[in-house]
């Protein structure tokens, strides 16, 4: 079995490089390899996989992706970690370092990669960007068709959420056009360096194809965006800036047939698509 990253080695590895971890990059470092281990047997990663990690910060889930024989290509913000994660690897993994790719850049703005396509996304999530850097790799990179994230455990049940739930909104709408989500497990502030004032949640992400529409998936986040803008208002009113008016709201809506007196968080994606639908055709 070959080594993880400890308490001891975390710390050793960051006074190296003189890191004092910053909640502007919501770097909270893994020191625990049983929780380690745990991520990656939940991820199913393998040998065949290319793994998209997102945030390595020290390397301790990337070292338990390489143990199971898969590639990793990792993006990591701040250039000292980037530049010390391929020597960590080198060091406690030899035999593992030509599977290790390092991107160094703001995973927001990255649209491509060096080597194969990512298969997989495997990543314990800065909580501070984790929903739209989830759902860039959505957008740009489409041949990955599994995954497992950790993020900040109010944001796993934002995720999972479906159309009814108290927590359902932007974040559930917008990954559903993508996938189904599931949380499998809970992972203790106690595990991190440094220690964080939450829990992290675990989310399993299987991709799917979007609803059967002729609207584009802007248009559908147009009108996500728009239904959830004001939580509390009923369709009709906040649909209103999108089509003209209350009427045309109204007319719109019930052509997609939902109700103008609902609200945005009963809606199913299946719903928003064809509400999208509606913002390029005349209503009579």
């Amino acid at each position: 079995m070959a080594e993880l990253l400890d308490p001891k080695r975390v710390r050793s590895l960051a006074g190296r490089i003189g890191l004092r971890p910053t909640k502007s990059r919501g770097q909270n470092f893994v020191v625990d390899a049983n929780t380690v281990r745990r991520i990656v047997q939940k991820s199913g990663v393998g040998a065949d996989d290319v793994v998209l990690e997102v945030g390595p910060g020290l390397g301790s889930l990337t070292l338990g992706l390489l143990e199971t024989g898969a590639a990793v290509t990792a993006i990591e913000i701040d250039e000292a970690l980037a530049r010390l994660l391929p020597e960590t690897v080198a060091e406690l993994q030899p035999g593992n370092a030509e599977r290790l790719r390092v991107v160094a850049a703001d995973a927001l703005e990255v649209t491509t990669l060096p080597g194969p396509e990512p298969t997989a996304v495997v990543a314990n999530l800065p909580y501070n960007v984790s929903v739209p850097v989830l759902l860039h790799l959505f957008a740009t990179f489409p041949g990955w068709a599994n995954g497992l994230v950790m993020v900040q455990l109010e944001v796993a049940d934002r995720l999972v959420a479906g159309p009814g739930s108290k927590v359902y909104g932007v974040p559930s709408a917008k990954l559903a056009w993508f996938a189904g989500a599931d949380r499998i497990g809970t992972v203790s502030p106690n595990v991190f360096w440094p220690v964080p004032n939450v829990d992290s949640g675990l989310v399993r992400i299987v991709r799917r194809d979007p609803p059967p529409t002729t609207a584009t998936r802007e248009q559908v986040f147009r009108v996500i965006d728009a239904a959830f803008a004001q939580r509390r208002k009923m369709l009709r009113s906040a649909l209103s800036g999108l089509f003209g008016s209350s009427a045309a709201a109204t007319g719109a809506i019930e052509a997609a047939g939902c109700d103008p007196t609902a609200r945005g968080e009963v809606l199913a994606i299946e719903d928003f698509a064809r509400l999208a639908e509606q913002l390029s055709t005349p209503v009579s």
